[in-house]
């Protein structure tokens, strides 16, 4: 038995879920979202739950079904409330900025980095040192993430690059005399 697929999604209000067949969309206030659902689950709306079952007792429909449900409440949290990332940069010189919609990135290259900032997405410097990546789907805000951090990622000397703000880096000891 699935861990994740036995509790329901728990649709906020504000939040409207539209059943089609295979697809089921979600509308909130920070836009909308779809998914098309395999054929080895179902998905079922019971009040303000949502509901996702395997159809049979296969080793894919119950694989599918913790994955379903798991996308399902990346889509109700996504529309509702959103996702943020927050990346640090550090090193003499390092910095960002947002222009327009590209974000402006010196990481001690000979050249600037001009990463354009995808539709859905927001970005915010605070600080020359601090980026702030928010957007509904939690994959998109995750990849974009992930890019920017490997422009630069972080060294174990003495900790310089672009890192996320939770990450811990490991430092090593350097050479000794």
């Amino acid at each position: 038995m699935s861990r994740v697929g036995k509790y329901p999604v728990v649709v906020p209000s504000g939040v409207t879920v539209t059943l089609a067949g295979t697809e089921v969309q979600v509308k909130g206030k920070l836009g909308m979202s779809s998914i098309k659902v395999v054929d080895e689950v179902e998905a079922s709306l019971e009040g303000t739950q949502l509901w996702v079952k395997p159809k049979s007792e296969t080793k894919r429909a119950r694989m599918m079904w913790g994955t379903t449900r798991a996308l399902l409440n990346n889509m109700v949290k996504g529309v509702s409330e959103g996702f943020t990332i927050n990346l640090e940069i550090n090193g003499v010189g390092y910095r960002a900025a947002v222009q327009g919609k590209t974000l402006n990135l010196q990481l001690g290259y000979s050249h600037d980095i001009n990463y354009p900032i995808p539709e859905g997405i927001t970005m915010k410097c605070e600080k020359p040192t601090s980026i702030s990546i928010t957007g509904k789907d939690k994959e998109v805000v995750g990849q974009i993430a992930a890019e920017i951090r490997a422009f630069r990622g972080p060294e174990p000397y003495k900790g310089k690059g672009v890192k996320y703000e939770t990450e811990t880096i490991l430092r090593k000891e350097g050479k000794k005399k």
